[in-house]
């Protein structure tokens, strides 16, 4: 019997060329939206967990339409969801630090945060409401707010609004602080969510208050998932899984569940 040296040679270049393309196979799929994650097969997510209707705990465990809204978009993409509560003030700082892979806090898209962060497209658009005291009669539309002092959270598209009119800023961590500061007269008001304002008047009195809609003189809030300038796999899969969300109808579920309207378009 003769030794073939070509077969052999052929052979052995069949099986090397076989071993390539699975390892190119294997390099293209490690590249994919997972190594933009911190933990593999978990999307880690930040989030305050002190904002009703947003994030929030209910009989101690987290609940809120963005925490469901997490976990569907885990779900979509075959991860595991991970929440990391986070205080606002350093909530943002965190995602730069690598703390979590996406923000999903009632985070408004602006020009600002596009120089450091990239955006999901939006999911919700929320409309601000003016809330005061309802002795208050000199606050009834935002060119009303100069020389006046509002409670905002720091760093907040409500914030910027507040100041843009001229009215000065108290900082707030939470949106029941801020209604303390209201009812107790250290602050005039605060330019916040319709939506937040209603949702905490069902389980929190807000008797002495009452709010102004706004949206005539403020278009609504783009509200996005915040993600680093580098994950832009990530971004692509989260925006995918966003409209296979909103196409079967789950985002309009949520939304009405935890705003009692359809305020994601």
């Amino acid at each position: 019997m003769k030794f073939n040296f070509k077969r052999v040679a052929l052979l052995a270049g069949i099986t090397l060329l076989g071993l390539t393309v699975t390892a190119c196979s294997s390099s293209k799929k490690s590249t994919g939206f997972q190594s933009d994650l911190n933990q593999k097969g978990t999307l880690t997510i930040g989030l305050e967990g002190t904002y009703a209707p947003y994030s929030y705990r209910k009989d101690g465990k987290l609940t809120g339409f963005e925490v469901e809204l997490g976990k569907a978009l885990a779900k979509k993409m075959n991860l595991k969801a991970k929440f990391v509560p986070t205080k606002w003030d350093g909530l943002i700082a965190g995602l730069g630090s690598n703390k979590y892979d996406v923000v999903l806090n009632n985070i408004t898209q602006t020009p600002e945060r596009a120089k450091s962060y990239l955006f999901s497209t939006p999911y919700i658009y929320s409309r601000a409401v003016l809330i005061t005291r309802s002795d208050e009669t000199n606050l009834n539309s935002l060119s009303d707010v100069k020389g006046k002092k509002l409670a905002e959270g720091t760093g907040t598209d409500n914030e910027q609004t507040a100041k843009k009119f001229g009215a000065e800023t108290v900082p707030s961590g939470d949106f029941a602080t801020t209604v303390s500061l209201i009812k107790q007269g250290r602050v005039d008001g605060t330019i916040n969510s319709k939506e937040a304002f209603l949702s905490y008047q069902k389980s929190s009195s807000t008797k002495g208050l009452k709010y102004k809609d706004v949206s005539d003189e403020k278009d609504p809030a783009k509200i996005v998932a915040l993600f680093n300038k580098n994950s832009s796999k990530l971004r692509k899969q989260t925006n995918k899984a966003l409209k296979q969300l909103r196409n079967d109808g789950t985002l309009k579920k949520l939304s009405e569940k935890y705003f009692s309207a359809d305020i994601t378009k």
